[in-house]
């Protein structure tokens, strides 16, 4: 028996083996072209360090660096850089800009007297609307409602805007078609203009009332000596009319009818009287009498009250 050749028989073919399958391995890498892809360095994927560098067919030609006396190169002879896109503009809207807005004082002139004040020049301005014929009251000096709407009649008849405040146009326009107002226009008795004289005033001593102007003048001998506000009754209490004599005086006088103060109180037709009333003081002509003929000054009343005498005339006419 020949062992060791029996032995050695299985070696020799295992080796036999091993050489065929490379060889096919070999012919079959070739016809696919698998190739080991090289890493950045010229090295193979599972290449060690220091290991045998790649052939020429796989490794690519290094760069040659740029010389530093090298001038750079030539810029192309157009300018090929990509402009950049315009923003496009909006397009315009239907709505105007809206208009600047103008200067309050350019636009508006300066207000020199309104509703609420009260002084010398107020009173100037009502005596010259009086002359205009705006005014139907007497001077009082206080810029009210009635001197408002007196202001606002004058403005419209000049085409200003009637604002019913005097500024200084307005008031340049008034001096323009007035003249200066005399002592006696600015301060007159009354605040409203005294009516003329009944014909039964012009003779002795007389408390001439009108009902029209609302005016009370004492007269002696057909003369002016004093002159005051009233008011009467309402249409249910009305003052009587007439020719009338003064019948007894009451200093402090309270009505039995009504338990109101009656100062100052001159009666001439049974319970009518000539007296002072502080309801009218406060209220104006808002109100009215039972029938007494109201006088709103009390200092006015209180001197009439010292002069009149029992006797004397009252006229009450229209």
């Amino acid at each position: 028996m020949d062992h060791g050749r029996n032995r050695g028989t299985p070696k020799m073919l295992r080796t036999s083996a091993l050489r065929r399958g490379l060889a096919t391995a070999a012919v079959l890498a070739a016809g696919v072209g698998c190739t080991v892809q090289p890493l950045p360095g010229g090295r193979a994927a599972d290449a060690k360090p220091g290991s045998v560098p790649l052939t020429a067919a796989t490794t690519p030609a290094p760069q040659p660096s740029p010389s530093p006396s090298s001038k750079p190169p030539a810029k192309p002879a157009a300018d090929t850089t990509t402009a950049p896109t315009p923003t496009p503009t909006p397009p315009r809207t239907s709505t105007p800009a809206p208009a600047p807005t103008p200067s309050r004082t350019a636009s508006r002139p300066k207000t020199l007297m309104a509703n609420g004040s009260e002084s010398d020049r107020v009173r100037e301005l009502q005596a010259r609307l009086q002359q205009t014929g705006h005014f139907s009251l007497n001077p009082t000096g206080y810029y009210g409602s009635i001197t408002v709407t007196a202001v606002s009649s004058f403005q419209a008849d000049r085409g200003l805007p009637a604002t019913g405040a005097t500024d200084t146009v307005t008031w340049q326009r008034l001096v323009a078609v007035t003249r200066k107002p005399t002592r006696d226009e600015l301060r007159p008795p009354t605040t409203r203009p005294v009516a003329k004289p009944d014909p039964q005033c012009m003779e002795g001593r007389v408390m001439c009332i009108s009902k029209s102007s609302r005016t009370l003048t004492w007269m002696i001998d057909g003369k002016v000596t004093s002159a005051m506000d009233v008011r009467f009754g309402s249409q249910y209490t009305p003052t009587r009319e007439g020719t009338f004599l003064v019948g007894w005086k009451s200093r402090d006088h309270v009505s039995t009818l009504y338990d109101t103060p009656m100062p100052y109180a001159m009666f001439f037709s049974g319970g009518q009287a000539v007296h002072f009333s502080a309801d009218f003081a406060a209220r104006g002509y808002e109100g009215a009498s039972h029938g007494c003929v109201n006088v709103r000054d009390e200092k006015k009343i209180a001197s009439l009250f010292a002069q009149v005498r029992t006797g004397d005339k009252v006229v009450i006419y229209w």
